[in-house]
């Protein structure tokens, strides 16, 4: 049996998928970024991020990418009834390594400090995300049946 999850919580999805999937015990969210909750793809709305008419950076705030995702993240798993602690598996992706690794890694370390055993973790470089953002997280959770 399995269930599918959205939450007006979190951004909509890009494309005719969940926000997460329960399966089981095991809870496989979409590619979630840091788009604000209720914005399209169309219109994204972009924690840390103006563009102008063109489509340029005006501002880039990848900390508050950051902050946003994990914000969007966790809309995802309580309305799953889950929490961060119930992640065994993110894979991040980044469209800029050199830049934002270090970045991202201590933050990560904050929102996972208090949390024991922590989740697997894969970070890749990408060439592009489908709304202009710099991250995407993929993650995995157990949770009770």
């Amino acid at each position: 049996m399995s269930t599918q999850i959205n939450t007006s919580n979190a951004p909509g999805s890009v494309g005719a998928y969940p926000h997460a999937r329960k399966v089981g015990n095991l809870l496989f969210l979409s590619g979630i970024g840091p788009r604000a909750a209720g914005t399209s793809a169309s219109d994204p709305q972009v924690p840390g991020l103006t563009l102008d008419k063109s489509g340029n950076f005006e501002q880039f705030d990848f900390e508050a990418q950051v902050h946003a995702v994990f914000a969007n993240v966790k809309a995802v798993l309580e309305a799953s009834g889950a929490t961060l602690a119930d992640l065994v598996d993110v894979t991040v992706f980044l469209t800029d390594m050199q830049r934002d690794f270090r970045v991202f890694n201590k933050l990560y370390a904050e929102y996972f400090k208090e949390i024991d055993p922590k989740p697997c973790r894969t970070t890749v470089e990408v060439g592009a995300l489908p709304t202009p953002i710099a991250i995407e997280l993929k993650c995995i959770a157990q949770i009770a049946g």
